[in-house]
């Protein structure tokens, strides 16, 4: 794995001196479970959110259209950003039963991805993007984790849909919440790349682009 500190010491020697690699980072999402996994590497970072319509943007496969709608948010966010900075967005979807998952349109059918969860594993496929926005370098990846949930109570399932937060995830949750967190049984893969932003992958991401 890539140590953490030395990426960081990286970024700073880099952008004092060639400016090739800049020490600003911005995460392009909103996502508390991605700005959780930011703080946790303590990288220092602000948080610009892309403004685009994600069910516009249609692949055929799962990886094609985490990949294409991760892009989509970096193209949207780039001219927006004035002054060089490395630039991480992500997107990701649930597949469950071969079927992927993106984020619900309404409460009743975030009830009905939750409800399958204790009978079936979710597949998690994810995209990140890092962008150098001072030399143009691009570089993505993507990411997987299978999730086991034990049987979740209605009331649990109620309770997640009434915070808001199983509108606001793919699949319908947002594996980050301490409640729901109870009922994860286990998980194929990382918690990070779970919740949607790999700590190794967009370490290994922010090499690349420097």
């Amino acid at each position: 794995a890539i140590k953490v500190m030395t990426i960081i010491s990286d970024l700073k020697k880099n952008s004092k001196t060639s400016q090739s690699v800049p020490a600003r980072i911005i995460l392009g999402s909103s996502s508390e479970g991605r700005k959780i996994i930011m703080e946790e590497l303590g990288f220092q970072f602000e948080i610009l959110s892309p403004d685009i319509d994600e069910k516009s943007i249609r692949r055929n496969t799962s990886e094609e259209l985490v990949t294409a709608i991760a892009e989509a948010k970096t193209n949207a966010l780039i001219p927006k950003i004035t002054e060089p900075a490395i630039l991480i967005t992500s997107d990701q979807v649930v597949l469950c039963q071969g079927e992927i998952l993106e984020k619900p349109r309404s409460k009743k059918e975030a009830r009905e991805f939750l409800d399958k969860y204790a009978e079936f594993p979710v597949e998690t496929v994810g995209a990140i993007v890092v962008t150098n926005t001072f030399s143009g370098k691009r570089a993505k990846g993507i990411q997987k984790s299978k999730i086991y949930f034990k049987p979740l109570p209605q009331e649990v399932i109620e309770r997640h849909i009434e915070s808001g937060k199983a509108l606001r995830g793919a699949g319908g949750f947002q594996i980050h919440d301490k409640e729901l967190k109870k009922y994860i049984d286990r998980i194929d893969g990382t918690l990070d790349s779970a919740t949607g932003l790999s700590k190794e992958l967009v370490l290994r991401l922010i090499k690349e682009v420097g």
